[in-house]
This record gives structure tokens, C-alpha cells and sequence, in this order.
């Protein structure tokens, strides 16, 4: 099984998948569905340079929903700096290194869509990095604020413009306010625990 995510670059919206392999069969579908996921219209693609990303049926789909393709370049992991950070800080965090089968990647799906995709983009801040240069003229990255991905789109010059069909500023303020911070990391961490203990029952000892 194989966990993927889309990042905005922008805000740090984040949409985390799961496949039970990685193939063009699976990647296809899979992609579709998280695009679906962004409140917002996707414009630019930036993928892995993978066969399963560079390939005939993604480009389609992608030319159908006019949204443009590009690739990092072969073994410059730094051309998705963001994405590779977040495997770490968001994947690994909360599912760990355990090997999960590929038979139990449907059920991860639906605890990504139904749970933890909400969770990330609405209610779980994320360090927000500016770029400052000093006297010498270097440059460094620093985080001096924290926002979620909600937080930071609504304060976008023109939010609303942004968003795809049936969307609205409001709607998206009204599911953030639906529960708190708190509230909503202890209904995911319930839900992860329901989820984690289907997959790894404990064996009863004699």
C-alpha cells in the first residue's frame, strides 16, 4: 500500500491519498479524486517524474480539467522540497512506518477523505515560511507565524474568485467553525484508533 499527497505551495493545502499500488491503473483514479478534494480551481500540476505521473491517461485527464503538467527534473528531490517535507510531518506522523497490505488501502482512503484531509487543511496550523535576506546579502527561511491552510486562503486578495463551482468563502468558514481545534484532532485520533485497530488487531496470549 502507498500513501500519496497534493500540496498548494501558496497555503499549504494539503490532500493525502492511498493506493494499493503504485501503477498508472491506480494513480489515474486516485489523482482524480484529490483534485476533487481542493475547494479551490487547480491550475498547475507539479509531479514526481515517474511513469505512473508522466503518462498518457494522466495528461488526459489533466488537459480535461485545463490544468497544466510539469515535472521535476530526474534526482533533484528539492524540486518537491514541500511534498517531501510533508511526508514526514503529516504521513509518517500519524500512520507511521509500519507496513500496511495493500488489501486494507480502501479503508485508509476513507479515513483520508472523511477524516483526516479536513483535519490537516482546516485545523491543524502549519508554519508558514518567509525568505529573508540578510546584510550579505544570503538568504534563509523562516517560520515566524503558524496559520492553517484555511487561514491562510481566506486572507488571499480575491479568495472567492478562486473557487470551483458550488463553493463559497462562506460555506468553507462554516465547516471551520463547525468544531474547534481541539475537538476536531480528538475526532480524527478516534477515528484513527477505530481505523489502526482493524488493521492491527492485538493477539490474544494463553
Amino acid at each position: 500500500m502507498y500513501h500519496i499527497h497534493a500540496v498548494d505551495e501558496v497555503t499549504q493545502w494539503q490532500i493525502v491519498a492511498c493506493v494499493p499500488q503504485i501503477s498508472e491503473a491506480w494513480l489515474g483514479p486516485a489523482l482524480h479524486s484529490m483534485l476533487a478534494q481542493f475547494p479551490f480551481k487547480i491550475l498547475g500540476f507539479h509531479s514526481d517524474n515517474g511513469s505512473e505521473f508522466i503518462n498518457h491517461k494522466v495528461e488526459k485527464m489533466l488537459k480535461k480539467l485545463l490544468v497544466e503538467q510539469t515535472k521535476s527534473r530526474p534526482r533533484r528531490s528539492n524540486d518537491n522540497g514541500l511534498v517531501e517535507a510533508k511526508n514526514g510531518a503529516v504521513i509518517r506522523k500519524h500512520m507511521g512506518y509500519v507496513h500496511i497490505a495493500a488489501p486494507h488501502a480502501e479503508r485508509v482512503q476513507r479515513f483520508y477523505e472523511e477524516h483526516l484531509n479536513d483535519y490537516l487543511n482546516f485545523h491543524r496550523p502549519c508554519g508558514q515560511v518567509e525568505v529573508r535576506t540578510d546584510a550579505k546579502g544570503k538568504q534563509r527561511r523562516v517560520y515566524p507565524h503558524y496559520e492553517t491552510p484555511w487561514e491562510v486562503y481566506r486572507k488571499l486578495p480575491n479568495a472567492g474568485g478562486y473557487l470551483k463551482a458550488g463553493e463559497t468563502l462562506q460555506s468553507l468558514a462554516t465547516k471551520a467553525r463547525a468544531e474547534s481545534d481541539t475537538e476536531a484532532a480528538k475526532r480524527m485520533q478516534q477515528a484513527k484508533g477505530i481505523l489502526f485497530a482493524d488493521l492491527f488487531p492485538v493477539k490474544r496470549t494463553a
